[in-house]
């Protein structure tokens, strides 16, 4: 398998696109303006992704009439929601049977059944939206005894919870997928799309329906206002590097970057994670990947690859090391662009050994995204303990494409409730994993040293089996 443009001899380079293959990949962010000067909304929504997008729109259709404010460091995309792959499935925190044994069997069946809801939630966006989605099967397989051995476990536990997830022999995967393995299991509800696509489409109806973006504005300070900003009885000041906003509510969709904010919400890690995409392929490989299916293959074993075709044919490749990121400039940064460049190499590799077909394809498109994870693999959604009115999004764990729209909505709706009544909230909660926090693990110091470490023994364990 080659790069376009890889240069055979000494000190090897690579001369391809570093984004995504997404179409219209990057936006132009100079098309919105910075925050400048005194402003102040009702709802204030800062992180242009699918999940502080998805809290604008529906803030808009369950409070028609609020002022609705959506402020990104970047624009909209720029972060996890434009570099994700594309995979839209069931999962929410740990497996099926980790969640069993974490948090009981009721507990894990209502998680399981709200991430289809999710799933199906996702979809009903795209179709509302007109953004192009192929449904299909999503296949989680094993490849490794580590995989097997996983998806084992997960396997009874779905059939101890009577969940529509069936198990799969090598002969089952190989009827929709032509790649080696051992078994499988199958979920019925699933599809893949462009998630860049999704984004700027929703950002564009969240721009019809009255919300006011706002794009290079990153959140330098904030505070209690003291006093109604909107139109409640208290309120956020947010500052910015050549403005201020007050606003009454709102939500942090921020996942990894909370710790950068100072957000009291618990660990919520920002690991990096790696991605390859080939040129079209040629109808005989199309085939034997899943074309007429529709299918997109998750491996069983952690960090394994996992992988689904584009509309136009390319195969679209994530998985390997993920890492804590250093500071820009210093020595760790430079061993982590070497890890990088190792990640993708062995992607590469991993595709190569999925069929003949692929043996001399071409790599055209290779990068990472940022994705936010906690100590036990639960998302956070929930208020922010020093921030009045405000919530936080995030944790997602790589599961957020459908996650992150439902949660959007699920917040979308406590804050109009709120908004509504005098900002008093709109009732329980309904989601298994509503909470303001997830457990603590200093990012600096020695918490740092052991969460690289335990990154690192992931990724030699999976270099082993996969």
């Amino acid at each position: 398998m080659r790069f376009v443009g890889e240069r055979q001899s000494h000190g090897d380079s690579y001369d391809l696109s570093v984004a995504p293959p997404w179409r219209g990949w990057p936006p132009d962010d100079r098309q919105l303006p910075s925050v400048r000067g005194l402003v102040s909304a009702d709802f204030t929504v800062v992180g242009g992704g699918l999940a502080g997008l998805s809290t604008a729109y529906h803030l808009l259709r369950y409070a028609p009439g609020a002022d609705v404010a959506v402020v990104d460091a970047g624009h909209p995309g720029a972060g996890a929601s434009g570099h994700g792959t594309g995979l839209l499935g069931p999962r929410a925190g740990p497996p099926v049977d980790r969640a069993i044994r974490r948090h009981g069997p009721d507990a894990a069946r209502r998680m399981h059944l709200a991430s289809e809801d999710a799933v199906a939630s996702a979809l009903e966006l795209c179709r509302a939206l007109d953004v192009p989605v192929r449904t299909g099967e999503q296949l989680v397989v094993a490849r490794s005894p580590e995989g097997l051995a996983r998806l084992s476990g997960q396997a009874a536990a779905c059939r101890a919870l009577g969940l529509d997830v069936p198990s799969l022999s090598a002969a089952g995967v190989r009827e929709r997928v032509d790649v080696p393995c051992q078994a499988g299991l199958l979920y019925r509800r699933a599809a893949t799309l462009d998630p860049a696509q999704l984004t700027a489409a929703l950002a564009r109806a969240c721009a019809a329906v009255g919300a006011r973006l706002y794009g290079r504005s990153p959140v330098v300070g904030r505070s209690g206002t003291g006093s109604g900003s909107g139109s409640g009885s208290g309120g956020t000041r947010l500052l910015f590097p050549r403005g201020e906003l007050r606003t009454g509510a709102g939500v942090f969709a921020v996942n990894g970057g909370a710790g950068a904010l100072g957000l009291p919400v618990g660990t919520v890690a920002p690991l990096e994670v790696h991605a390859i995409a080939t040129e079209p392929l040629k109808p005989a490989a199309r085939e034997v990947l899943g074309e007429g299916s529709g299918a997109s293959v998750v491996d069983a074993a952690r960090l394994a690859p996992y992988f689904r075709l584009t509309p136009d044919g390319r195969l679209v490749v994530g998985g390997g090391r993920a890492s804590l990121p250093g500071v820009v400039g210093t020595a760790r940064a430079r061993r982590d662009d070497r890890a990088r460049l190792a990640t993708w190499g062995w992607l590469v590799e991993r595709v190569r050994g999925l069929h003949p077909l692929l043996a001399d394809i071409r790599v055209t498109h290779r990068w990472t995204g940022r994705i936010g994870v906690t100590l036990d693999d639960m998302p956070v959604v929930g208020p922010v303990a020093d921030a009045p009115g405000m919530w936080f999004i995030g944790g997602c764990g790589g599961h957020g494409l459908a996650l992150s729209i439902a949660h959007g909505a699920y917040v979308a709706r406590q804050l109009a409730g709120g908004w509504e009544g005098g900002w008093e909230g709109a009732g329980g909660p309904s989601l298994p994993w509503h909470r303001s926090a997830a457990p603590t693990l200093p990012l600096g110091g020695v918490g740092r040293v052991v969460l690289r470490r335990y990154l690192e023994r992931l990724d030699r364990g999976v270099r082993k089996t996969a």
